[in-house]
């Protein structure tokens, strides 16, 4: 793991899109006004290294300086434009390149895992990534029931937006990331959440984008950190009662309807967790678990089932034994939110890792695999791409 301090950061600005008429963003675009700006105001340094990739064309040779830019000491920022597919295969994003068509997607773009997996690499809160992208249809139909598909890992700030295409023989612009640079150009540093809202005033209306604004800041009540302002007579949905737990606070929340103020207090107290126990302690998969459930109360089936997955891996990676309860009772609750999906192409888009964990972790329900597999074979067969 990269977790070394330095007063020096980097900056990394990837831009790229096909070359031809596939392409549906002038992601370039962004590069000039960006590179006006300092370097060190986009990682918070007084010294930053920054680096361009304009239209490469080659996924390995991208993942190659992403690589060296991830093993660098010091903040890393990294901003992203460009436009996103689905592979036919296993229905994936990808970030389109300059060689990239419909056909050769799987082999000339840069799988969006990708990415997630070398930040994986990084210390949590070191690393902030910024969007500026546009999908095309079946991904953007795919993004509005299943937004986790461009998750990254934990202790990664996310900033940004995802639109949809644009009409025909139109040319969607980086005008989220122009208007970044420009209020930094102006001279004013402030935090990224402000910089997102000003940004977003200055290009116009989101009712028709995606939108990400996860930081990695520290959870409410952490000491050293100054309690945010409440209404009278309003706890704050993350905070701690009188006994010091904010769970029933934030469960509260989400019974009250307001579930995204009670994921998104829970994703700050397991960053809090991550930064204060490690990554793996318990502490931090409780609060993986607690959004997981959260994702259930939400009714968002897709969430909760990837969340589920992720806390059994992460228990199995304590080296808890396949028959440990809390393990079994991860994948159960994982394979649960599968079978509430009614989407196929979520659905056979999680099965390969539900099917694998699965395997390792049968669990105490007979035949908990083949019920599992046959359901997927009906999904396969399903034509409507619904089940009932």
């Amino acid at each position: 793991m990269v977790n070394r301090e330095d007063t020096a950061g980097t900056a990394l600005l990837l831009a790229a899109a096909p070359v031809g008429k596939g392409r549906l963003i002038d992601a370039v675009g962004m590069l000039p006004a960006l590179a006006a700006v300092p370097p060190g105001a986009l990682t918070g340094t007084p010294a930053a290294t920054l680096v361009e990739l304009a239209d490469p064309l080659d996924p390995q040779a991208v993942l190659t300086r992403l690589r060296a830019a991830v093993a660098t000491p010091g903040p890393l920022w990294l901003c992203v434009a460009g436009q996103l597919h689905l592979d036919h295969r296993q229905r994936l994003p990808h970030l389109a390149l300059a060689r990239t068509s419909p056909s050769t997607l799987r082999y000339t773009a840069l799988p969006w895992h990708w990415i997630a997996g070398e930040l994986k690499l990084r210390q949590p809160g070191t690393t902030t990534v910024v969007l500026d992208l546009v999908a095309d249809d079946p991904t953007w139909r795919q993004l509005a029931t299943d937004r986790g598909l461009l998750a990254l890992c934990h202790g990664v700030r996310v900033y940004g937006r995802v639109v949809p295409p644009p009409g025909r023989r139109a040319l969607a612009s980086p005008d989220y990331l122009k208007a970044c640079a420009g209020i930094w150009r102006s001279g004013a540093r402030p935090h990224l959440a402000e910089l997102h809202e000003q940004a977003l005033a200055q290009v116009g209306p989101a009712d028709r984008a995606l939108l990400f604004a996860t930081d990695f800041a520290p959870a409410p009540g952490t000491p050293g950190v100054p309690a945010a302002r409440q209404e009278p007579g309003r706890q704050e949905p993350g905070g701690p009662d009188r006994d010091g737990d904010p769970l029933p606070s934030i469960l509260a929340a989400a019974g009250a309807g307001r579930h995204g103020e009670a994921a998104a207090a829970a994703a700050a107290w397991e960053q809090h967790a991550h930064l204060t126990y490690g990554s793996a302690s318990p502490q931090a998969i409780h609060w993986l678990e607690v959004r997981a459930d959260l994702a259930r109360l939400a009714r968002d089936p897709a969430a909760s089932c990837r969340l589920w997955m992720v806390a059994a891996e992460a228990r199995l990676a304590r080296r808890q034994t396949l028959d440990d309860p809390e393990v079994e009772g991860a994948v159960d609750r994982a394979h649960h939110q599968w079978e509430q999906l009614r989407d196929a192409r979520t659905a056979r888009t999680l099965a390969p890792a539900l099917i694998a964990l699965r395997r390792r972790v049968p669990g105490r329900q007979r035949q908990a695999l083949q019920v599992l597999q046959r359901r997927l074979e009906r999904w396969h067969d399903s034509t409507e791409g619904v089940m009932r």
